[in-house]
């Protein structure tokens, strides 16, 4: 079943470029919706089949591919990749459903869109360390094309930008990949092999492939000061794929922090969690006021992300059952929020003719505006700023109650952080929706029940979450709850090196519970 996940949009994508071109144009887009529709479908089946009892991998897939490289086709699933795979889905068949009807190019449009999801669910499943490397290679050229295509006036600079800084993280990886591997003496590149022998390795080395890993996948997250190709990349991307890009893409950065740094390092990272939680506040400050600053609402709602990345940080580096588990309900709520605001975004766009604050207001007009994308967006800002009753404050608020025991002024700056989150979607609120139409003559489109479809799925994820939390974090809770004792461990007992990470794991996997929040 994992294999069908990642195969069946592979297939899907040949089937729809190499499909003769005498159908109408509507034909790709329907088809791609179908295969969106069927993996939705099989990613639900999924969750139906995992068992909340277990802690470790499920549903294992494992085939000998290249055995003196040590490569081998191993697949399995735990709380922290779950909600990330299901994320994709939902995220790839929005994607699929809000491209433009008439979009140039559509057959290899929407194959490349189905190879990114395959890249992306490859990687989140992947359990061989050069397996994941390799998925997570596969999205690069399909999005390279997809910005570079169907992109905005700059979208040659922006994906060159985002393919170099990309191709650079990649390379990280590896060499913090063939570090591991090699020092530990690992008999293969499979995840449990080198999980069982990287304590091995001298702390020294232990931290410096963790600083290797952390530079690269705070490439791809992005953490400041690596964020830099990501403004470009977003804004110059079409509405369809910066969903991807921020809802999805964004998450193989902070899924690999986790899955590779804390989770095959955690002396390492335990050792310099000090220096992550201040990062973290860089982050958020950072990402804050840089949206502030902002005149374009896309390039706001971009640097918005960046900041949102910092709380991730900051749960993974408190290491406590809550602040884990609320750095992985954060990527997701992340995920939802940002592509609810960038699909506004882009109706907005298309509908009024322009992103800048200075020529947009009173986009609540029940008349002549759009009052239910502005009703809309108001939802996805106050999500965003944490607003209690929404995804966000949910998400946030686990992070902070994880992390303030261990780094009480890091979080109580990141709460701060959240202060400013409310400044700047208060400025891009009342600036689009508020307000009078100076223009008498600003009779915009109707917005079609179709076109609103994907947005209000989207504010109902955000809402249905909020109020019933539960169904966010559960999933994740038995892997990220071993995480932190793992970690703990280490920390009460330093003579624990030299014992492999796997049996110590098996000796404090924890049973579910449900948490006191």
């Amino acid at each position: 079943m994992l294999s069908l996940l990642i195969w069946l949009p592979v297939l899907g994508a040949v089937l729809v470029g190499f499909w003769p071109q005498n159908r109408s144009e509507q034909w790709p887009k329907r088809f791609a919706l179908i295969v969106g529709s069927v993996l939705v479908a099989l990613t639900f089946w999924v969750v139906s089949q995992f068992d909340l009892s277990q802690s470790g991998f499920q549903m294992c897939e494992i085939l000998d591919w290249i055995e003196p490289l040590g490569l081998s086709y191993y697949l399995g699933l735990d709380g922290l990749s779950l909600p990330l795979v299901v994320l994709n889905s939902l995220l790839t068949w929005i994607a699929i459903y809000s491209s433009p009807a008439k979009t140039i190019r559509p057959r290899l449009y929407y194959a490349l869109v189905l190879l990114v999801n395959a890249g992306v669910t490859g990687a989140f499943l992947a359990q061989n360390l050069l397996l994941f490397f390799l998925f997570f290679e596969v999205e690069l050229i399909p999005l390279y094309l997809l910005i570079a295509v169907w992109g905005g006036e700059r979208r040659n600079y922006a994906a060159t930008k985002f393919l170099i800084y990309t191709a650079v993280s990649g390379i990280l990886i590896l060499m913090g990949f063939l570090g591991l591997t090699w020092l530990g003496h690992a008999t293969s590149f499979n995840y449990e092999d080198v999980q069982d022998v990287v304590s091995t390795i001298p702390l020294v080395f232990q931290t410096l492939l963790l600083g290797i890993l952390i530079f690269g996948f705070g490439i791809k997250t992005p953490l400041v000061p690596l964020h830099t190709w990501l403004p470009d990349a977003y804004v110059e991307a079409s509405p369809p794929i910066a969903i991807l890009l921020g809802g999805v893409l964004a998450k193989l950065g902070t899924y690999g922090l986790f899955r590779f740094g804390l989770g095959l390092l955690p002396e390492a990272w335990k050792s310099i969690a000090p220096l992550l939680a201040v990062w973290a506040v860089v982050i958020v400050v950072y990402g804050s006021l840089a949206a502030i600053a902002q005149h374009d609402i896309k390039r706001m709602v971009a640097y918005s992300s960046i900041g949102h990345m910092g709380y991730v940080l900051l749960g993974g580096a408190a290491l406590t059952e809550l602040s884990i588990v609320g750095a992985v309900s954060q990527m997701i709520a992340h995920g939802f929020i940002l592509a609810l605001l960038f699909y506004l975004v882009g109706i907005i766009e298309d509908k009024v003719g322009t992103r800048e604050l200075s020529a947009l207001n009173g986009l609540m007009s029940p008349v002549r505006g759009l009052p239910l994308v502005s009703a809309l967006l108001v939802l996805g800002g106050m999500a965003s700023a944490g607003i209690p009753g929404l995804v966000g404050f949910i998400a946030e608020f686990l992070v902070f109650q994880g992390s303030y025991a261990v780094f009480s002024w890091q979080t109580l700056l990141c709460v701060v952080g959240t202060g400013f989150t409310a400044v700047y979607f208060v400025i891009l609120l009342n600036r689009t929706c508020f307000g009078r139409l100076d223009n008498a003559l600003a009779y915009y489109p109707k917005v079609l029940w179709s076109e609103r479809f994907p947005a209000l799925l989207l504010a109902a994820v955000i809402l249905f979450l909020g109020v019933q939390p539960h169904w966010l974090f559960h999933w994740s809770e038995p892997t990220t709850a071993a995480m932190a004792k793992v970690a703990a461990a280490y920390e009460n007992s330093p003579q624990l090196a030299g014992i492999n990470i796997t049996q110590l794991w098996a000796k404090t996997a924890p049973t579910p519970s449900k948490l006191d929040v």
